[in-house]
């Protein structure tokens, strides 16, 4: 299981979740409307989740139905191409 950062996220990428991530999991680059958690990198510990002040965190099976696509976006996006931090 991983966390998926959802469609709040969209336009405001506050950071607060990047500030607590013990394994530097949540990515960004310039030019990005949105944060993005490596779920191979994700220790599923949750501690991004309560302090999401959009409440755009979600444990993978419990994105609502009508988020599903931003599963895929947080497992296709171009990691490599990118660092971890709120680098927007």
């Amino acid at each position: 299981m991983t966390y998926i950062i959802g469609k709040a996220c969209l336009d405001v990428t506050d950071g607060a979740c990047v500030d607590v991530c013990p394994v530097d999991c949540i990515y960004s680059k310039p030019g990005d409307n949105q944060l993005f958690i490596n779920p191979e990198e994700c220790i599923d510990c949750a501690a991004c989740e309560p302090v999401c002040p959009e409440s755009a965190i979600f444990a993978e099976e419990d994105v609502p139905e009508d988020q599903n696509d931003f599963v895929k976006l947080n497992y296709d996006y171009d990691y490599d191409d990118s660092e971890p931090g709120h680098n927007i």
